[in-house]
C-alpha cells in the first residue's frame, strides 16, 4: 500500500494567522494530488490549546494558531471533503501517533509527504518516519509543500535529500 501524508493543511497555515501566498498557491495542486492518489491518504492536524502562550512553542513562536476547535484549526474547506479517515491531531511538530498508525499497517510500499510547513512539520514528520522505517521509500512532493519562507522551503528540501528522502517536482 502506498501512503500520502497531508501535513497540516489547515486554515491558519494557509490564509490565517501564519498563512503565506505560497501556501495559498499550493492548494489546487494538493487537492488534485489527493484526488488522484492511488493509496491511503492520512491528514495530520497541528493542535494547540488555550495555554499555547505558556508552551515552549508558544514562547518561541508567539502567534496563536491552530487552537483546537477554532476555524484556524480546521483542515481547509477545499480539502476537508477529501479526508476519509480521522485527522491525526498532533501537539508537536512530528507526530508520534502517525508512527503508531503506520506500525499497524502491512506491506507499506512507499510514503509521500506534502503540506505545510516544509521547514517545520513536513521535515519533522519525514525524519521521524525515516527513523522508524529506514527501508520504506520516502518521498516529499515539493510542488505540494510551502515553507515559512521560500528560502526555508528550499533549505528543508535540501536537508531531506541529504537524509535520503526523495524529493519530487523540485
Amino acid at each position: 500500500m502506498k501512503y500520502l501524508i497531508v501535513v497540516d493543511m489547515q486554515n491558519d497555515f494557509i490564509d490565517g494567522a501564519l498563512g503565506t501566498p505560497e501556501a495559498v498557491a499550493i492548494l489546487p495542486y494538493v487537492k488534485e494530488r489527493i484526488e488522484s492518489f492511488d493509496g491511503k491518504v492520512l491528514f495530520t492536524r497541528d493542535t494547540h490549546f488555550e495555554d499555547y502562550e505558556s508552551t515552549q512553542e508558544g514562547k518561541n513562536l508567539p502567534v496563536r494558531h491552530c487552537i483546537k476547535d477554532t476555524d484556524g484549526w480546521q483542515i481547509h474547506p477545499l480539502l476537508e471533503p477529501l479526508r476519509k479517515t480521522p485527522a491525526i491531531d498532533k501537539i508537536t511538530f512530528g507526530s508520534k501517533d502517525l508512527i503508531e498508525i503506520l506500525s499497524h499497517e502491512e506491506e507499506i510500499e512507499s510514503i509521500t509527504f506534502l503540506g505545510l510547513c516544509t521547514d517545520i512539520c513536513v521535515i519533522s514528520n519525514a525524519m521521524l518516519v525515516k527513523a522508524f522505517y529506514p527501508e520504506i521509500p520516502l518521498y516529499v512532493d515539493a510542488k505540494g509543500c510551502a515553507g515559512v519562507t521560500p528560502e526555508s522551503h528550499k533549505n528543508a528540501l535540501a536537508a531531506m535529500k541529504t537524509c535520503q528522502v526523495n524529493v519530487l517536482n523540485d
